[in-house]
């Protein structure tokens, strides 16, 4: 059904992925992540495990620029595998304010040493710090409703964006998340406020839902990702089963 869609957009990348050395909620390496991805089809991926405010499995009493280096470890396993089996591997990390997760990306490891601030940022420090980096702040999973999220907060002037699609609501293989309203709410919050519109899984294991966003081109890093979607480039969006466009619409 969707056979010209990959064809015209035939780069894929999961741009919302954890591993079990910095998310405790996560059940695989990023060896075996990377793993998974390359075998289901992907071009790349982003390893973007919970910070130092969400569910982390680095010890937080860690100093400083050692709890940035263990925090890495399971972003620097799957780059390393990527570089063996052709999978390109990105940095991003996943950022949260009382439950309110934020997706980061564009910023890397010195950053992060350099910037002891963003440690208490608020979310309006956050977005600035981040934007000062030539970074990208999108909302995830705005709508979500789970124990861990007390209520709904909304920051549209501090984001560049809402993962308007995430496979965990949208494909049936999901079990603890899958909503489809969370989505439905998300695209319509985006086209309010002008926001761009992005898509990942929201994986924990390597048993993958096949979410993301499809490119008509390969992408060189971060720094890249970052400028195509905030620069407007052209791309599409699947909760594993079906394509969107860069607007959440479903493409027939």
């Amino acid at each position: 059904m969707y056979d010209n869609v990959r064809k015209e957009y035939p780069y894929l990348y999961e741009t919302h992925l954890h591993t079990s050395q910095g998310s405790a909620c996560a059940h695989n390496t990023g060896v075996q992540m990377a793993r998974a991805c390359k075998e289901y089809g992907y071009t790349g991926m982003f390893v973007t495990e919970h910070n130092w405010t969400g569910n982390t499995a680095v010890d937080r009493n860690l100093p400083w620029e050692e709890w940035v280096d263990q925090f890495l470890l399971g972003y620097e396993g799957a780059k390393a595998e990527g570089e063996k089996i052709g999978l390109d591997v990105f940095f991003g990390y996943e950022s949260g304010y009382q439950g309110t997760e934020f997706l980061i990306y564009g910023v890397d490891r010195e950053w992060l040493k350099r910037t002891r601030a963003i440690e208490e940022a608020t979310v309006e420090e956050q977005y600035k710090l981040v934007h000062g980096a030539g970074g990208m702040v999108i909302h995830a999973h705005p709508f979500r409703q789970a124990p861990y999220i007390p209520r709904t907060r909304l920051y549209p002037e501090w984001v560049d964006g809402v993962e308007g699609i995430n496979a965990a609501h949208e494909n049936p293989k999901s079990i603890e998340h899958y909503h489809p309203d969370y989505d439905e709410k998300a695209l319509a919050y985006a086209k309010e406020h002008g926001l761009h519109v992005t898509a990942g899984s929201d994986i924990h294991v390597a048993d993958l839902f096949g979410g993301g966003m499809a490119f008509k081109r390969r992408l060189r890093s971060e720094e890249d990702y970052v400028q195509a979607v905030l620069g407007g480039e052209d791309y599409v969006m699947t909760d594993g089963v079906d394509w969107y466009d860069k607007q959440g619409r479903r493409i027939e």
